[in-house]
């Protein structure tokens, strides 16, 4: 009943502390409102990092740049090996019997295809099943195929030739939820997260699972983490496997599902998940890795190819189907029996999909830079007029003028014929670079920067400036017919010396070392003579051959010294091509562009590059230098080109070729193509070609591999005809017959000719080239040179 009494604490004894122990709570609970009040602070501020990025812009969209649209019709000069070749390039994919977008077959000359939903600047195209028969090598008909409507033009999407990536190099293509189709949301879900509709973005009966079965294992061989937290790690974190990074994940992922539907999160984890590389390009998100495995939209893809990708996002380059082909296999198959155990298929769509074969390497697609040197001007030109960041985040569409057809000559014959030039000199090391454009409308089709296309490094199209030797004599000979000379002027092919102060003598010689005496004009141009050129150039003025030149398209300085009247300036093959292209086009300046177009993301039109013309030189001292440039294909400089080019094609064009013959060069035109190709060497060593040699043969080469229109040059009015009378220079009397028939501009015919008028009907000669019958075609030069009358 009674308390003991407690004896008081000894002499020297320490008395106990009453308020030790309330003390301890106190500071525990102070670190427990710290520590909430801290990851209050922290939460928020992961909140708010996480809403930034999710509400703001997610993705650095790279711009894709697309080729020409392909246009077939009837009587398109165009075979089934060509349309397959380009469909290939597009991303169609060969089957059995084409019935999807995307797919084609083929039996003979008869070609079905279902064509792809695109949209191009006048409006979208809708997916179509479309057949083509061909007759030789021409289109014969277009037809639906469904009902067999006959149709008049059949226009496809283009293909996709490269895109401007930013720094990461990722690439993805965007999907909506709507364009997610149910087998892969089902079958995602009950491979990755089968709980994902009922958690709160954390699964804590799936971490115990992983535990479990780690632990039984010995090491990690399964992960708890939801498609949420999947997302987060990919979308905002690393994947450096620490403590904190785990729990920054599944906090993250909590806040995420606090704000976001399990759609928007769905939908970002499609688009962002790490499914592969192509080359420097990391292939992100299920609608670019169906395109870039199957060439197939999303909508589109089997239950086996859906398995595979789904396989793949445990190990994207473990389980690459182009390097590990049956370990992405067998993970497939592990994947086809989850789909078959969750519901997501049936007994029958599992054995189908169980036996399908895995997709061959030639069928992954790669869209990463086919064609570096051309996208490198586009990349220019875009320059002008886009920042940095609205190339490489925007999403836009770039819509050139490459054409596929011509682009795949050009990268075979270059190469090819290098190599047998190489064999044929005995030397090693020669490169080559070409850049072919449309005559009309001034449109580059190819560019290639060297023997090795998809080789990076020195673009020489655009890069290389050498020496460009006789294709500058056209400029030289312009400029005399300018200032009163005629096809048919006597010129002088003698020895000259010429000397200024502070340098030694120049003596410039032919390249057969002889001299030709006095010649009329148009041969001097059409076998290439040095010294008439010379003496021409001289009489009428280096300074206005520079200015010429200049007017002609080249937009720099030139020093005007007596040497570049034999093209000791170097120019790069892209400003020798828009030379010859205002000379192609009649004497009518238009820029040379790569660009048709630029589409937003959301496909506005946000930018027209469309045709410039400008009126340089008369349209009658044009067509009289062309029928010379005529002459130097049929009796100068460039006859051999006839092996591979037929005479009836026309073709106008001038060699060129170099001191000690280091550069190879040779531009030539016909009815519808502009060709420019420089051969030589990196390390400016003599090549042992000349532009005939040379330069020449892999202009043949290409252009014997295209189907070409051939050159009718309009005759503009004031044109007068007249064959020279031997009486006037007995020089010519071996040029009687039609090649004695020239062109003059009104009021320049030389005394002693006949004209076609004078001739009499009786004799027997022949009558002047077709070119002196003018032709009232309504082509464009035609409608152009109308507003300038």
């Amino acid at each position: 009943m009674f308390r003991k009494k407690k004896s008081p604490p000894k002499k020297g004894q320490p008395r106990k502390s009453k308020s030790l122990r309330p003390a301890f709570t106190r500071a525990g609970i102070a670190v427990l409102l710290v520590s909430l009040v801290a990851f209050i602070f922290y939460a928020n501020y992961l909140d708010k990092v996480i809403r930034a990025k999710f509400d703001g812009k997610r993705w650095s969209i790279p711009a894709v740049v697309y080729a020409r649209p392909l246009e077939l019709f009837p009587e398109l000069a165009f075979t089934p090996e060509m349309l397959e070749a380009e469909l290939q390039l597009t991303g169609y994919r060969k089957e059995q019997q084409a019935a999807a977008p995307g797919g084609y077959d083929r039996k003979g000359n008869v070609m079905h295809l279902v064509t792809r939903d695109f949209y191009f600047t006048d409006g979208p195209e809708k997916s179509a099943a479309v057949t083509v028969t061909f007759a030789g090598r021409r289109v014969a008909t277009l037809s639906r195929t469904d009902t067999g409507e006959r149709l008049s033009l059949v226009r496809l999407d283009p293909a996709r030739i490269g895109s401007f990536h930013p720094r990461e190099h990722e690439d993805r293509v965007l999907l909506t939820r709507k364009d997610l189709p149910d087998l892969l949301v089902k079958s995602l879900v009950a491979v990755e997260d089968r709980h994902y509709y009922i958690h709160f973005g954390v699964d804590p009966l799936a971490i115990m699972r992983a535990m479990f079965v780690n632990l039984r294992a010995g090491e990690t061989v399964q992960g708890g983490s939801t498609l949420t937290q999947q997302l987060v790690k990919n979308f905002f974190l690393n994947n450096r496997r620490t403590l904190g990074r785990k729990i920054n994940e599944a906090l993250m992922a909590v806040l995420l599902e606090m704000h976001y539907t399990k759609d928007e999160i769905l939908t970002a984890y499609a688009n962002e998940i790490f499914l592969g590389q192509d080359g420097g390009r990391a292939v992100h998100g299920f609608g670019l890795a169906s395109q870039f495995y199957f060439r197939r939209d999303v909508k589109d893809l089997t239950p086996a190819q859906v398995a595979m990708l789904i396989g793949m996002i445990k190990g994207p380059s473990y389980y690459d189907p182009r390097r590990n082909e049956q370990r992405c296999l067998q993970r497939r198959q592990v994947v086809l029996e989850m789909m078959r155990e969750a519901g997501v298929i049936s007994e029958e769509q599992f054995q189908t999909a169980r036996a399908a074969r895995l997709e061959s390497s030639d069928t992954i697609m790669s869209g990463f830079n086919r064609y570096p040197a051309f996208l490198e001007l586009v990349r220019r030109q875009l320059d002008r007029d886009y920042r940095e960041e609205d190339l490489t985040g925007d999403g836009l569409k770039i819509l050139t003028t490459l054409d596929p057809q011509v682009q795949m000559q050009v990268e075979k014959h270059l190469s090819a014929t290098i190599a047998t030039l190489e064999k044929r000199t005995n030397r090693k090391g020669l490169e080559g670079a070409v850049v072919v454009s449309s005559r009309d409308g001034g449109e580059i089709l190819a560019l290639a920067g060297g023997r090795h296309p998809l080789k990076p490094g020195f673009n020489r199209a655009l890069d290389a400036q050498r020496p460009i030797g006789s294709l500058v004599k056209p400029a030289v000979y312009l400029t005399a017919l300018a200032s009163g000379y005629t096809l048919a002027t006597p010129v002088d092919d003698v020895a000259v010396t010429l000397a200024s102060a502070g340098a030694r003598k120049w003596r410039p010689a032919n390249f057969d070392k002889q001299e030709h005496g006095r010649v009329p004009m148009y041969e001097a141009l059409a076998q290439s003579y040095n010294l008439a050129t010379i003496r021409v150039g001289l009489e009428v003025g280096v300074d206005k051959v520079v200015a010429n030149v200049r007017r002609l398209g080249v937009d720099r300085d030139f020093s005007p010294y007596p040497s570049f009247l034999l093209g000791a300036a170097p120019m790069s093959p892209l400003e020798v091509s828009q030379m010859f292209q205002t000379l192609a086009s009649g004497g009518f300046y238009l820029p040379q562009r790569v660009i048709g177009s630029v589409l937003t993301a959301d496909n506005k039109v946000v930018k027209r590059f469309g045709l410039s013309v400008e009126q340089r030189f008369p349209a009658d001292l044009i067509f009289v230098l062309n029928n010379a440039l005529k002459r130097v294909v049929s009796e100068g400089t460039a006859h051999s080109l006839v092996s591979y080019i037929p005479d009836h094609i026309n073709v106008a064009g001038k060699t060129g070729t170099s001191d000690d013959m280091r550069d190879s060069w040779f531009a030539g035109f016909t009815g519808d193509k502009l060709a420019v190709v420089w051969v030589g060497r990196d390390d400016n060593k003599p090549t042992r070609l000349t532009g005939s040699g040379g330069a020449m043969v892999v202009w043949g080469k290409i252009m014997q591999a295209l189907p070409l229109q051939p050159l009718e040059l309009t005759e503009p009015q004031g044109i007068e005809w007249a064959r020279m009378d031997a009486a006037s220079l007995h020089s010519l009397t071996d040029y009687f017959g039609e090649k004695a028939w020239l062109p003059f501009l009104a009021g320049t015919t030389p005394r002693q000719t006949v004209t076609a008028r004078q001739q009499a009907p009786q004799q027997a000669s022949p009558p002047p080239p077709a070119e002196r019958r003018r032709k009232s075609g309504t082509g464009l030069w035609d409608t152009i040179r109308g507003w300038f009358r």
